[in-house]
């Protein structure tokens, strides 16, 4: 440091004594200036970057609550651990699905910010969202507003049926209400699912409810749900995640078609995901010496693209372990099917990682590994059109063919 100002130094002296060296003196004073008005400019620059920034924050629109990361609570493991899945709360979870799908909708196709195009808008307003990576329908505004899913036949619910969705409930929101309506299309019964309680309003207004858990109620808001409702002559029964919460013995209505709805609102939006209809539903066989060649299921679901087993398949995987303990002579290949959506060789490899999957979580349950075997098919097997969203929806399905 020393060394550097004796030199700084005798430079000084050697231009100031020195009338020759002018020029250099007027170099190093324009320098110095330079530098000067730098460190004034940064300065500057510095306070007008704050002034921008906060003008910025100031002017930028409030983030919308919907487009927030929604985290999916849904117990799920990666695909990359092929072990059974602990689902111990749906230990006895005994809701499965019918056998014919009639109507699905995980809004693959269709664009974020639209309205998706399997649904009609009856009242208000809704739109589709990605939310987490997920595509979600969201009903923004409406008392009440209302959606019902396109399906061909407008009077396609006979006397059984499944209803099967997902629902993120936001803390202070007002729930989703599923409608029944009658033949001429009118409200004859609805079940509306709110933060405290299930409710079943049927015929001359009579009403049915079920009370959450403490526990449940506190644990409800800003977490994914899962929906399920059977109906069979009159009976319906409602599950919420694990659940079977409310049993209406006798409802005395007969619907035709469903709605969807509830009071829509910008920041605290209702929003759904993954829609099913199906029809029959509880698939009896139980109890009886099993006789057929095959058991077609729609119930065993898996995360979009994997081979990870969806909690609510423990219905239809514990319906299949009860009927091998009933009969211990049988013996089952798992079969696992997609649609024709995507590569064949990619459609055959996720189907045989499926049939795994499903063999897997068997075995884990109790059933000897001697009595399954496990095989893929990919879109080879398809039992319905693959043109039609229903038609796919079809396709995607475990089987259970009997061995000899």
């Amino acid at each position: 440091m020393k060394k550097i100002v004796s030199i700084a130094l005798g430079i000084c002296l050697l231009v100031f004594c020195n009338p020759s060296n002018s020029q250099i003196l007027k170099k190093i004073k324009d320098k110095t200036q330079q530098r000067g008005d730098q460190k004034v400019d940064q300065t500057i620059d510095k306070g007008l970057d704050k002034a921008e920034d906060a003008t910025k924050k100031k002017d930028k629109p409030e983030e919308k609550k919907e487009d927030k990361k929604i985290e999916d609570t849904s117990p799920t493991t990666e695909q990359s651990k092929p072990g059974p899945v602990q689902f111990k709360t749906y230990a006895n979870y005994d809701f499965v699905p019918g056998e014919k799908i009639l109507f699905e909708d995980n809004f693959t196709d269709d664009p974020d910010g639209e309205f998706p195009s399997h649904w009609e808008l009856i009242k208000g307003q809704a739109v589709l969202n990605t939310i987490n990576g997920q595509k979600s329908f969201l009903l923004t505004d409406g008392n009440y507003a209302t959606i019902q899913p396109l399906v061909k036949n407008k009077t396609y619910l006979g006397s059984q049926f499944t209803i099967e969705f997902d629902t993120y409930y936001k803390a202070g929101a007002y729930g989703i209400i599923v409608f029944f309506l009658g033949q001429d299309g009118n409200d004859i019964g609805n079940v509306s699912f709110q933060s405290d309680a299930v409710s079943c309003t049927y015929v001359d207004g009579k009403n049915l409810t079920a009370d959450h858990s403490s526990e449940k109620h506190e644990a409800y808001p800003d977490k994914w749900h899962h929906i399920a409702i059977a109906y069979k002559d009159k009976q319906i029964k409602v599950y919420l995640d694990e659940q079977r919460v409310l049993v209406v013995p006798n409802s005395n209505i007969s619907p035709a078609s469903i709605a969807l709805g509830g009071i829509g609102d910008q920041e605290k939006p209702i929003i759904i995901k993954s829609i099913r209809i199906a029809e029959g539903g509880g698939m009896n066989m139980l109890g009886k010496k099993f006789t057929d060649t095959k058991i077609i299921t729609h119930g065993i679901n898996f995360d979009y693209n994997k081979a990870t087993i969806r909690p609510e398949s423990m219905g239809t995987l514990n319906m299949i372990v009860k009927l091998l303990n009933e009969n211990p002579e049988l013996k089952f290949e798992v079969g696992g099917h997609t649609d024709s959506d995507g590569e064949d060789a990619y459609n055959l490899k996720l189907s045989q990682q499926r049939a795994d999957a499903v063999r897997t979580q068997l075995i884990a349950m109790g059933i000897d590994a001697g009595r399954l075997t496990a095989k893929g098919y990919g879109e080879s097997k398809s039992i319905a059109d693959n043109n039609t969203p229903e038609g796919k929806a079809n396709n995607r399905r475990v089987e259970f063919v009997k061995q000899s």
